[in-house]
């Protein structure tokens, strides 16, 4: 290699090395503000909250609790309205104020929005009992028995739905859509590999189909064997869930399929969205009514924001509505797989014989590969058929 050729190749490599450095810090750096963006400084936005109250004691809790905009009060007639919601998951939790307040939350639609009822309602506690001593302490030197102990009494709190004692962070969904999303990924570039090495065709296509809800069910019975090592979801319907991680699966790897097969080796990136962007806002590990609005739209329309609504209401809450969120996981599934079938269908000039059909050809006819490789090399620039 002459001087002047060794020269060159260094500058070759130094400009590639430095445009792909480049690269690294400006994907690191958007990815760094988009996780301190969407979870630096989580708060809650117009949380669904329960009320059971008189109209003056709406008013006084109302005008205590609404500061800030976290909360948004729905009213019910009777704690057993207000616990039916709360295990519909129309609401996070609510207070009943017509006695004795009671505070009503369930820890397994979000740990986050639990610990934020408690601490919000311990605090107005602690400003009314306040407020009664300071009245007391100007009427009378003296107290009851009975009225010390209704103020040092704590507050009452029940989780109508609290997480199992194999979640107790309530995390489990969060990793489950993690493995899901980048399994997935991964599957649909390999295949995205695999198949064209075939010739474009109807058949192809099937097989291409087939071949995602064949794996989409294996990921299911993987996770739900992960999930039982653990005792997570120990008390759900195993079918239930077999069908709701197929679903998700197939999302993720049918629209990412679906991308490949129409633009090429670029649309993996859909599967890298997913997995980067998509799992942040899925609400698993920040709560959808904690996450900015942009994010809180986007995360419940993509298969990971879905697939974590969906299996968590299967999991602990079976009363809620789940039809909104297979809807959205379905239509990534089916238009996934009717790109993929479409772009197999079509005709494709550029489309030449592949390898795997000269060996198919060779071990149907019994010829040696060598003799019949040229003769494939001349008809390869063949249209299809």
């Amino acid at each position: 290699m002459s001087d002047q050729t060794q020269h060159q190749s260094v500058r070759q490599f130094r400009r590639f090395a430095l445009v792909i450095c480049a690269i690294g810090v400006v994907i690191q750096l958007g990815l760094t503000a988009y996780y301190l963006g969407m979870g630096h400084k989580a708060a809650a936005h117009h949380l669904p909250v329960g009320l059971v109250a008189s109209a003056e004691q709406r008013a006084e809790v109302v005008g205590l609790l609404e500061a800030g905009g976290h909360f948004r009060f729905d009213d019910y007639a009777s704690v057993d309205a207000l616990t039916t919601a709360i295990k519909r998951r129309e609401v996070y939790g609510g207070v009943d104020v017509t006695g004795t307040p009671h505070l009503y939350v369930a820890s397994a639609a979000g740990p986050a929005a639990a610990s934020l009822l408690r601490a919000t309602y311990t605090a107005v506690v602690q400003q009314r009992t306040a407020a009664q001593v300071t009245t007391l302490a100007q009427t009378t030197d003296q107290v009851g028995i009975r009225t010390v102990q209704s103020l040092i009494t704590p507050p009452l709190v029940t989780d109508v739905v609290p997480l199992p004692a194999a979640d107790v962070n309530g995390v489990s969904l969060g990793f489950l859509t993690q493995a899901l999303s980048l399994g997935g990924t991964i599957a649909s570039i390999g295949l995205g590999r695999l198949i064209p090495r075939t010739r474009r065709s109807w058949r192809r296509g099937v097989a291409h189909s087939a071949t995602l809800v064949v794996y989409a069910i294996g990921s299911a019975v993987a996770i739900l064997w992960s999930m039982s090592w653990f005792g997570v979801g120990s008390g759900a319907d195993r079918w239930e869930m077999l069908g709701i991680f197929s679903l998700i699966s197939l999302a993720v790897t049918g629209s990412t399929a679906g991308a490949v097969a129409l633009i090429g080796p670029a649309g993996a990136a859909v599967g890298a969205f997913y997995f980067t962007i998509g799992t942040v806002i899925s609400g698993a590990s920040i709560l959808p009514e904690f996450l900015p609005t942009f994010g809180r739209v986007l995360g419940e329309n993509l298969p990971t924001g879905a697939g974590v609504q969906a299996v968590r209401e299967n999991l602990y809450f079976p009363d809620a509505p789940i039809g909104p969120h297979i809807a959205v996981l379905a239509a990534y599934a089916v238009i996934g797989c009717v790109l993929v079938l479409i772009t197999n269908v079509l005709p494709n000039r550029k489309d030449r014989t592949s390898e795997v059909d000269l060996d198919l050809t060779v071990r149907l006819e019994g010829a040696p590969v060598e003799e019949n490789r040229g003769a494939t090399q001349i008809s390869a620039g063949a249209p299809n058929q």
